[in-house]
């Protein structure tokens, strides 16, 4: 089923799923997916969920918000999946954990995890016609999507990377968009 009352629809600037803004065409809300300045290389990889609220869009910078993550991913070495830990409370698990897989044979684009809020979503990877990544609840609505752009299609003003939360889901912002970006790093190394 899809809900049908106003969505979020953030633009996605970059369409890399390891550093970009999440910019609300109605200038709602505000998102934002960073690597923190003091990283060491060699490391495994870290990012960083950013709930910033909302912005003007003539305020654009590349540097971390100066207010602490909604969320932190940890990647392993290589690429591994590693830790990813919620700011606010004392959640922090195992990503492989948190994102299961949604069968035992099934693959992995396909993953559900359990919300903050105690109720069980599952993202899958081209699952519904017209979308690249789509989250439902548990009773099968449609909680978000992500497209990226196909590059044969024009695009004026804007990047044409769409991520869109329906409205009653946009408390969960920044967990919707980590564990997309989780699902993303999933599929871009084939794990």
């Amino acid at each position: 089923m899809i809900n049908r009352t106003l969505p979020y629809f953030l633009e996605d600037r970059t369409g890399a799923y390891t550093g970009s803004d999440f910019d609300d065409i109605y200038d709602r809300l505000f998102l934002r997916v960073a690597r923190p300045t003091n990283q060491s290389p060699g490391a495994g990889d870290t990012l960083m969920v950013y709930n910033v609220g909302r912005r003007s869009s003539a305020q654009r910078e590349s540097r971390p918000p100066a207010r602490a993550p909604s969320v932190v991913l940890e990647f392993g070495a290589g690429g591994t999946l590693g830790k990813i830990s919620f700011a606010g409370s004392s959640v922090s698990m195992p990503m492989g954990q948190y994102l299961r897989k949604t069968s035992m044979f099934g693959g992995s684009l396909s993953r559900k995890f359990r919300g903050l809020d105690g109720e069980e979503y599952r993202w899958t990877y081209k699952g519904q016609e017209g979308q690249e990544w789509s989250c439902t609840d548990s009773r099968d609505y449609l909680v978000a999507h992500y497209n990226l752009k196909p590059p044969n299609k024009p695009v004026f003003g804007t990047s044409g990377n769409i991520l869109t939360i329906y409205e009653a889901h946009a408390r969960m912002s920044a967990e919707i968009l980590a564990s997309l970006t989780i699902m993303r790093h999933i599929a871009a190394l084939g794990l």
